[in-house]
C-alpha cells in the first residue's frame, strides 16, 4: 500500500444496469426468483459497490500483489432501479486502520437515491491469501 492512500479519497463511477443484473438473474436456480421484478438485485448492487471501491484504491496498491477483500457491509437499498438506468456510485475513504479501510457510499439512479451506507475492505497480499484458501480446500478433502 502506497503512502499516498489517505483518508478523504473520493471516487465516482457510473454503471448502466443491464437486464442480466436484475433479481431473476441473481440465483436462477431458485424458482421464486424467476417471477420477481426485473430491477437491480441487491446482491449485484453490493458487488458493484465492492468493485467501485476496488477501482478507487487500485492506483494506491502494489497491484496485483496487493488486492483487497470485502469484510463488512452496512448498506440500505431503498429504491428499485430498472435495467437501462445509470447508477452513479460515490465512495469516500473515511477511515484507515492499518490495512482495514472504511468507505462511505451513496448511489443514485438518476431518479432516486438507491443506497447509502458503509463498506469495509481489507488489503491482502494475493499470493498469501490464495495459499491460505488452497490449504483450507485441501484440509476439507
Amino acid at each position: 500500500m502506497k503512502d499516498s492512500l489517505k483518508e478523504g479519497l473520493e471516487f465516482e463511477f457510473q454503471y448502466t444496469v443491464p437486464a442480466d443484473k436484475t433479481v431473476p438473474h441473481l440465483f436462477p436456480e431458485f424458482e421464486e426468483g424467476k417471477i420477481m421484478p426485473d430491477v437491480l438485485a441487491s446482491g449485484y448492487m453490493i458487488g458493484l459497490f465492492e468493485f467501485v471501491c476496488i477501482k478507487a484504491i487500485h492506483p494506491y496498491l502494489d497491484w496485483p500483489d496487493e488486492q483487497s477483500v470485502g469484510i463488512g457491509f452496512h448498506l440500505s437499498h431503498t429504491a428499485a432501479t430498472p435495467p437501462g438506468f445509470t447508477v452513479t456510485v460515490k465512495v469516500r475513504l473515511e477511515k484507515m486502520e492499518g490495512k482495514k479501510l472504511t468507505f462511505s457510499i451513496e448511489a443514485h439512479d438518476g431518479a432516486d437515491i438507491i443506497s447509502k451506507g458503509t463498506h469495509e475492505r481489507f488489503i491482502i497480499h494475493a499470493a498469501k491469501f490464495r495459499a491460505a484458501i488452497a490449504a483450507k480446500a485441501e484440509k476439507a478433502k
